[in-house]
């Protein structure tokens, strides 16, 4: 991998890393407002997180002409391992940390699959960039543009799940660093980026599906006002709408 090509990477995700601070504007809002507001934003991360699913992630598993079998075996693999993730969470949250009931668990699934997702995105604005740089700068345009609903969804999930509005924004930047990760991974395996990415794609396919149906949803039933549940419907719906568009910026 060129030098050029490294620096460009490393300068994108700089940028994509920091978009993951949009939630900063959340800070200036009254707490009750914003407790008033998490469970909306919960639902604009549903529809952003499915949307990024059928909309993003399994038509590259598809055009990347994958092995059907393995790419369906590794989405189930991907949603066991947050399965298995959040029991162990869970385990720990009752038996390890009896006095400390108020971070749900969902919080820290949320967080684990935020960061793999960040992780492929340093590693796919990095492979673009060994291609050429007006693609390297194409896949970083479509990334912040992707990363902005889905940032300010995740940052709700973590505050209406236990976190402090600061602490929640603290963790969203934690995970978005992981992208530079994903770009030290493609120097040191450049030859095998793809096949690397191909794998990853679907586990993490797998994670967001059961992070938006598993933990997300059921949260949304909490409250069953018409008022309340036609409010979080438009919300997915515009996450949803929001990925939909996205597709034509590739």
């Amino acid at each position: 991998m060129e030098n050029s090509s490294i620096v460009l990477s490393l300068i994108s995700v700089s940028i994509i890393s920091f978009v993951s601070l949009i939630g900063a504007v959340y800070l200036v809002i009254k707490r009750d407002i914003l407790e008033k507001t998490t469970l909306f934003l919960v639902s604009l991360a549903v529809g952003s997180l499915f949307g990024d699913v059928f909309f993003h992630l399994l038509p590259h598993i598809y055009k990347s002409g994958s092995d059907e079998f393995l790419s369906s075996l590794l989405i189930i693999i991907g949603i066991l391992i947050f399965f298995i993730l959040e029991k162990f969470l869970r385990w720990r949250h009752v038996h390890l940390a009896p006095h400390d009931q108020s971070i749900k668990p969902v919080a820290y699934t949320n967080i684990v699959g935020d960061a793999l997702h960040n992780f492929i995105d340093g590693m796919l604005v990095s492979a673009s960039y060994m291609v050429s740089i007006e693609l390297g700068i194409a896949t970083t345009v479509t990334v912040i543009l992707h990363e902005i609903p889905q940032e300010i969804g995740d940052f709700g999930v973590l505050v209406h799940s236990g976190f402090t509005p600061k602490k929640a924004l603290v963790f969203n930047f934690l995970s978005a660093i992981s992208s530079f990760l994903g770009v030290l991974f493609v120097i040191l395996i450049s030859k095998e980026t793809e096949d690397v990415v191909d794998l990853l794609i679907p586990i993490t396919a797998g994670g967001f599906i059961y992070i938006a149906g598993s933990d997300l949803i059921p949260e949304l039933h909490h409250k069953s006002d018409f008022k309340t549940s036609a409010y979080q419907m438009i919300f997915m719906l515009v996450g949803i709408t929001l990925m939909a568009l996205l597709v034509h910026i590739h």
